[in-house]
C-alpha cells in the first residue's frame, strides 16, 4: 500500500502545465472564441416570479432585418406540442426544457421565455424588445413555510409528493419526501440524559465562479454541429443537448473551454441548446454569454434551507439518539439536494439510534444547482451547531466530545454502508494538538469548531497516454480542470513511467478525441481520473517491457521495468524509455495505453476547521481572525493544490456563513444580483487559512488518494456560527451572520 511507499514525484510541488497560460492571458475561456461568420444570440428573460403566459408573438422579430433568427419552448423536439401529438414527448425532459424556455408559465424573475439571434450583439439584445408577451402575474412563493403552508399558491398544479408513507392524493408544493432510520430513534432518546433540540436556517446562495456562463455553437448538417463552453462536464453537455434536440450523440461536438469557477454550478446547460437552434436556422455560428445580472437572476443557487436537530446524550458525553428534519428548497423545479443533505447530517457520528426525514420543496426561485458537496453544509451546519451546544450544556471539550462519538472504521453510516478506514479521529486529533486550538482568545472574540464529511464518488473515466518517438508524450482524459487536476494527472503518470512530470504534456479532450467521461464533480477527479491514468500509463510499461524484449531477443517476462528504464534481467543491457520509443517503429509501431473505466471505491473523507472571530459590540460587524483547516486527502497528491482545495472551501464557507444571501423583495425580485451587493469575501477581508493536511490513505486506490475539493466547504458555516455565538453570548441558528443580524442579537441581549 501507499503506507510504505516512497514516491519520487507524488507529493512534490510542481509547477502547474496550465499556469503560464492562465497567468499570461492566453488561455482560452467561454467567451472568448469567435468564429467566422459569427451573430449573436440574446434571452428574453421574465418580469414576474410566478405568471401565467397567456400570448407569445414573436412576429415583430422575426421580421427585422437584424434578426437572423427566433427560438422559442417549442423548438425542442423531445417535448414540444408537435412531439405531444405524435406521442413521442419526453416527459422526462420537460423540468429541463422548460427551465431553459419558459413553455406557459415562468415560474421564477429572470426566467428564460424566448431568444433572438442577431447580427450585432447590440442588435440582438435591442430585438428582445420586439417580441411580444402578455402575462397573467400569480403570487409568488418564496419560503418555504410559504410554500408549505395549506393555502400556498401551487408552482405545478399536477405535482404530487413522492416518498409518502401513502400516496398522495392532493397536489403540493413539497415534490419529495425521503426517510432513513437506523435504531430506535425512541429507545435513544428514552436512555438520554440530556437534550438538546433546536431549528436553524440558511440562505440562498450562489457559487460566485468568477466567469459567467457563455457558448459558441455552430450547427453543421453534414457533420458534427460543435459546442465551446466553459463545463465541468461536456460529454453531459452533449447528451443533454441531445436528447433535447433528438440528436445523436456523434452528430455533437463538445469542446471544453478553459473555465472560471464552476464549484457544481456548472454542470448543467442553459445557453447551450438554444444556441444550436438560433445556429440551426440562421445558418450561421451564434454566441450567448449571461450577463452578471443573468447569472444571478437566471442559474443554479445552493439550496436554502430550514433544518430541526434534536440529539440525545449521557452526561458522559456518549451520544444516544439523533433527529433531523430537513426542509430545502429546490428552486422552480424540483430536485434539491435534499438526499445527500440527509445522508451526511449524521455521518461523522458512530450513534446507534438515528432518524433523518427530508423534504424537497419548489418555491418561485431559479431551479437550484450543485454547490460543492451539495446538501451537506446545509444539513450539517445545524447538526454541528447542535453538537457544539450540547457540548457546551454537558461542559465538556467540544473536541472530545466528537473523540468519544467519532465515525471509524465499521461504522455502519445511516444511507448504506458501513465505513472502511477513515481520517476523522486523526482530524480532530490534529486540531486538538494545532497551535490555533491551544492559543488563547482575546475580548469580543469567540473560537468555532465543527465536522465536515462527504462521501466523494467514482464513476467512469477514459484516458490515452500517446508516447512519442523522443520519449516525450500526451495524457488525452476528458476531466475539465477546474482545480490543478492536469498537474495531479502528469504526475501520476510520471509516477508509473519513472519520467519527468515535464515530459507528458496533460491535455482535456473534446467528446471526439477522448471517450466518455463523467462530470468534474463529486471529489471524482483525482481519484477516478486518476485511476484510469494509472492504469493506462501501466498498459505502457506493459508495452515498454514487451518492446524491448523483442529487441533482447528475451521474453517480456525477462524485463524489469523501474525509473524510466528497462534492464535485462538474463543479461546486463539497459533501455531507457526514450530509447524504446526511438525505436518503436521498428517493434510494432508508436506506443499508446488507453483507460476506460468505471472506478469504484472512492474513500470518503473528514475533515475538522477552527475559526476565530471577532464581533464588533457596536455595530455587529464580524471579523474572521483566525482560522484552520484540517481535512483527511488520503495521499496528497499535489500538497499545493490540497491546500488550495481546503483553503478554497473554507473561503467560500465562511462567505456564506457571514455575508452572502439571495434577498428577494416582495414580488420575488432579486435585488442584490451583482457582485457589489451580493458580498463574497475578498482577500483582504481574512486572514491566512491556515491547512493541516492528514493522510490516511483510501486502499481502494493504487496511490491512497481521497477526493478532497469538497469536504471543505461543509464545517466552516457551524464552525463560524458556534464562533459568533461564543463571541456574543449568544446561541446563533439564522445565516448569514451579516452585522445588522448579530446587531439585532446583541440588542436583543441587552
Amino acid at each position: 500500500m501507499s503506507e510504505a511507499r516512497a514516491f519520487k514525484h507524488i507529493g512534490q510541488r510542481t509547477i502547474r502545465p496550465d499556469g503560464f497560460d492562465k497567468v499570461t492571458g492566453k488561455a482560452n475561456y467561454g467567451a472568448d472564441m469567435s468564429m467566422p461568420g459569427m451573430i449573436w444570440g440574446a434571452i428574453l428573460r421574465s418580469p414576474h416570479a410566478h405568471a401565467n403566459i397567456l400570448s407569445l408573438d414573436t412576429t415583430r422579430a422575426e421580421a427585422s432585418s437584424d434578426v437572423l433568427a427566433v427560438a422559442t419552448f417549442q423548438d425542442f423536439p423531445s417535448v414540444n406540442d408537435a412531439a405531444a401529438a405524435a406521442g413521442t414527448l419526453k416527459s422526462s425532459l420537460m423540468e429541463t426544457a422548460e427551465n431553459i424556455l419558459a413553455k406557459n408559465k415562468v415560474l421564477y424573475h429572470g426566467q428564460a421565455v424566448a431568444a433572438v439571434a442577431a447580427r450585432t450583439e447590440a442588435a440582438a439584445t435591442a430585438a428582445l424588445a420586439l417580441i411580444d408577451v402578455e402575462y397573467e402575474p400569480l403570487t409568488p412563493v418564496l419560503t418555504i413555510d410559504a410554500a408549505i403552508a395549506d393555502d400556498a399558491p401551487l408552482l405545478h398544479p399536477t405535482m404530487m409528493t413522492q416518498g409518502l408513507l401513502e400516496p398522495a392524493t392532493e397536489p403540493s408544493n413539497i415534490a419529495a419526501r425521503m426517510e432513513l432510520k437506523k435504531g430506535d430513534i425512541e429507545a435513544g432518546f428514552a436512555e438520554a440524559e440530556v437534550i438538546v433540540e433546536r431549528s436553524y436556517n440558511t440562505p440562498t446562495v450562489h457559487q460566485g465562479y468568477i466567469e459567467p456562463h457563455a457558448t459558441v455553437v455552430r450547427f453543421d448538417d453534414n457533420g458534427p454541429s460543435t459546442i465551446w463552453c466553459p463545463t465541468q462536464g461536456h460529454f453531459d453537455v452533449r447528451a443533454r443537448v441531445a436528447q433535447l434536440l433528438n440528436l445523436e450523440l456523434g452528430q455533437l461536438k463538445v469542446v471544453a473551454s478553459e473555465i472560471g469557477g464552476g464549484f457544481g454550478g456548472k454542470t448543467t446547460v442553459y445557453l447551450e441548446p438554444v444556441a444550436l437552434i438560433l445556429s440551426k436556422k440562421s445558418g450561421r455560428p451564434v454566441k450567448m454569454t449571461m450577463t452578471r445580472e443573468d447569472v444571478f437572476r437566471a442559474s443554479g443557487p445552493a439550496s436554502a434551507s430550514q433544518s430541526t436537530i434534536k440529539i440525545g446524550a449521557k452526561m458522559d458525553g456518549t451520544i444516544t439518539a439523533m433527529q433531523a428534519t430537513l426542509h430545502y428548497e429546490a428552486g422552480a423545479f424540483s430536485g434539491s439536494p435534499m438526499g445527500p443533505g440527509c445522508m451526511t447530517v449524521f455521518t461523522p457520528y458512530d450513534v446507534e439510534n438515528l432518524y433523518v426525514e427530508g423534504f424537497d420543496v419548489v418555491v418561485n426561485k431559479p431551479k437550484v444547482a450543485a454547490y460543492r458537496a451539495p446538501g451537506a453544509p446545509q444539513s450539517e451546519f445545524a447538526a454541528e451547531m447542535a453538537v457544539n451546544e450540547l457540548a457546551a450544556k454537558i461542559g465538556m471539550d467540544p473536541i472530545d466530545l466528537r473523540l468519544k462519538n467519532a465515525a471509524k472504521e465499521g461504522t455502519q453510516t445511516i444511507y448504506g454502508p458501513k465505513l472502511k478506514v477513515v481520517g476523522l479521529e486523526a482530524c480532530l486529533e490534529a486540531a486538538k494538538n494545532s497551535d490555533h486550538y491551544r492559543s488563547s482568545l482575546g475580548e469580543h472574540v469567540g473560537r468555532g469548531l465543527a465536522a465536515g464529511f462527504w462521501f466523494n464518488i467514482g464513476g467512469q473515466s477514459s484516458v490515452i497516454i500517446n508516447l512519442n518517438p523522443d520519449g516525450t508524450g500526451t495524457i488525452l482524459e476528458g476531466s475539465p480542470d477546474i482545480g490543478g487536476s492536469r498537474a495531479s494527472m502528469q504526475m501520476m503518470a510520471a509516477e508509473v513511467l519513472g519520467i519527468a512530470p515535464g515530459k507528458l504534456n496533460p491535455i482535456v479532450a473534446d467528446t471526439e478525441h477522448v471517450a466518455y467521461n463523467q462530470t468534474t464533480g463529486g471529489s471524482r477527479t483525482t481519484f477516478a481520473t486518476g485511476m484510469a491514468v494509472i492504469e493506462a500509463a501501466e498498459s505502457v510499461v506493459d508495452q515498454l517491457k514487451s518492446r524491448a524484449a523483442a529487441m533482447w531477443n528475451v521474453t517480456a517476462e525477462q524485463v524489469e521495468y523501474s525509473d524510466g528504464v528497462a534492464a535485462n534481467l538474463a543479461g546486463e543491457d539497459r533501455l531507457s524509455l526514450a530509447e524504446i520509443c526511438a525505436n518503436a517503429e521498428k517493434t510494432g509501431g508508436q506506443i499508446s495505453g488507453t483507460a476506460n473505466i468505471n472506478a469504484r471505491g472512492a474513500g470518503p473523507s473528514f475533515a475538522v476547521h477552527i475559526c476565530d472571530v471577532k464581533v464588533d459590540p457596536d455595530t455587529g460587524k464580524t471579523d474572521v481572525v483566525r482560522y484552520t483547516a484540517i481535512q483527511d486527502a488520503g495521499k496528497a497528491i499535489h500538497p499545493s493544490y490540497v491546500e488550495g482545495q481546503f483553503q478554497g472551501g473554507a473561503v467560500q464557507g465562511i462567505g456564506w456563513a457571514l455575508n452572502e444571501e439571495y434577498v428577494y423583495s416582495a414580488e420575488g425580485v432579486m435585488e442584490n444580483a451583482g457582485f457589489l451587493d451580493y458580498r463574497i469575501p475578498l482577500a483582504s477581508d481574512l486572514p491566512p487559512i491556515e491547512t493541516i493536511i492528514v493522510e490516511v490513505p483510501n486502499s481502494f486506490h493504487p496511490f491512497g488518494v481521497r477526493g478532497v475539493g469538497e469536504t471543505g466547504i461543509v464545517p466552516p458555516l457551524a464552525a463560524v456560527g458556534t464562533a459568533v455565538a461564543e463571541a456574543i453570548g449568544m446561541p446563533v441558528t439564522s445565516l448569514p451572520c451579516s452585522p445588522p443580524k448579530v446587531l439585532e442579537l446583541l440588542l436583543s441581549k441587552s
